[in-house]
């Protein structure tokens, strides 16, 4: 997939989560204007039903005190005797000595003329003490109109109640039904919102995970397509030589032994050159299924790094440098697989010799602390970018190294390396200053 499909893809895929989001706000913003619309219908139609029934109530209060009420000549007199405490209390002042069971039965009759078919509860007060004389709660039903709220209740009211006459009292009457049924409907906005937000961010994350999953496979892509180009330009070097070599012997032009000697080596020394090529891609391939085989053995890593820094300088370092050891370990015996730990140090010093411009400067130090023992490689390299840092472990992954284009490789050899050490459970990190160098730290447990 090319830079451009991927664009195209992003481009499209944004352009339809904003189509989307844009679909859905303008829903929700529309079903909340709906939704507020009709509230605020239901508002104004409570409260009108409120009013009317305000209305309902002082009317059947009024005709209930005019019954009450035996030494009024006039109805204006009654003026005010009937008061809203609030929108489901009222008062009623009166002055005559009044009976619960008389109470009771007048305003069943009135609520039930003007259409209150609600709970109420009422009580009588006595305005010197200003306390309760008398209480009761009656509830409507259906069936049987008002009752008390309890039956087995004490003080029921009764016709044979006795009842201690005493003027200057006042009675009240309290709805608790009323206002609990009104203003039901909640605003859904936060609701919608919170749908809308749902109905985003799923799409979203799965928008972001398939581009950072794409982007991935490019990566690999390139990764992959890279390590086949260095592939084939490390195999094709050698297997051109040994051609070459083998057609000049062929063909019988060379007599003198000591050239048939050199071009017989240059084949030997060609066909090894391929033969740790394969078996490095191999033993790549075995650790990425994990199929590791560790040969574990008693190993002394100060004995195998001494070996390694010899084998370098002989080898690797005929132009100049140079590795110290700083050997600082008490302990270092390790159960490991020599072999592959054997390689981990000649893949770190491998690297340290390529990547540098000047004359490499190696530095080998080693410690312990109370459950294995530290390695740290440092070098005086190229260094390594920071952006790099983070993927330097990755399968076929190489750093790009400037102007040096002389640096062969798979990409493999510090991805063996991290499988290596895992696999011995132990952990690797690596800290660098670009331009300056680099430093490995690889700590490998004494009991696994």
């Amino acid at each position: 997939m090319g830079q451009r499909t991927i664009r195209v893809t992003i481009i499209l895929g944004v352009f339809s989560l904003l189509s989307i989001m844009i679909t859905q706000f303008v829903w929700v913003k529309k079903s909340i204007s709906v939704q507020e619309r009709n509230i605020a219908i239901q508002e104004k139609k409570d409260s009108l039903n409120l009013i009317q029934f305000s209305e309902q109530v002082h009317i059947a209060l009024r005709n209930t005190l005019e019954q009450i009420a035996t030494d009024i000549s006039d109805s204006s007199d009654l003026y005010g005797a009937v008061k809203q405490i609030s929108t489901n209390y009222y008062s009623v002042d009166i002055n005559e000595d009044l009976h619960p069971y008389y109470l009771e039965t007048l305003l069943k009759r009135e609520f039930y003329t003007q259409n209150l078919k609600r709970n109420f509860q009422y009580g009588i007060y006595d305005c010197f003490t200003d306390s309760i004389v008398f209480g009761n709660l009656i509830t409507f039903s259906e069936d049987s109109l008002y009752n008390p709220a309890d039956e087995q209740m004490i003080g029921r009211t009764s016709e044979t109640l006795k009842w201690k006459k005493n003027d200057g009292h006042y009675f009240t009457v309290y709805f608790p039904t009323v206002g609990a049924d009104y203003y039901k409907i909640e605003s859904e906005g936060l609701s919608s919102w919170w749908y809308l937000l749902f109905v985003g961010i799923f799409p979203l994350l799965f928008f972001a995970y398939s581009i950072n999953t794409i982007l991935k496979q490019k990566r690999l892509s390139d990764i992959k397509n890279d390590f086949i180009n260095n592939m084939t330009h490390e195999l094709k070097t050698p297997i051109s030589t040994i051609g070459l070599s083998s057609e000049m012997l062929m063909k019988g032009t060379v007599s003198d032994k000591d050239d048939i000697q050199r071009y017989a080596g240059v084949i030997f020394k060609e066909n090894k050159r391929l033969q740790n090529q394969v078996e490095r891609v191999l033993n790549i391939a075995k650790l990425d299924k994990e199929k590791v085989e560790l040969k574990r053995e008693q190993v002394n890593l100060h004995e195998l790094l001494e070996e390694a820094k010899d084998m370098f300088e002989f080898n690797q370092m005929t132009h100049g440098g140079t590795i110290s050891l700083q050997l600082n370990a008490e302990n270092d015996q390790i159960q490991a697989d020599s072999v592959h730990v054997e390689n981990v140090v000649y893949n770190l010093l491998d690297n340290a010799v390529k990547y540098c411009k000047d004359q490499p400067s190696i530095s080998l130090v080693t410690w312990n602390d109370k459950k294995g023992i530290y390695l740290e490689v440092t070098d005086n390299g190229i260094g390594i970018k920071r952006e790099d840092l983070k993927m330097i472990f990755d399968k076929f992954y190489r750093v790009s190294t400037g102007n040096v284009h002389d640096v062969k490789g798979f990409g493999l050899g510090l991805y063996y390396v991290k499988l290596v050490v895992e696999a011995h459970h132990g952990t690797i990190d690596v800290k660098s200053n670009f331009g300056k160098g680099t430093c490995f730290k690889i700590w490998f447990p004494f009991n696994q």
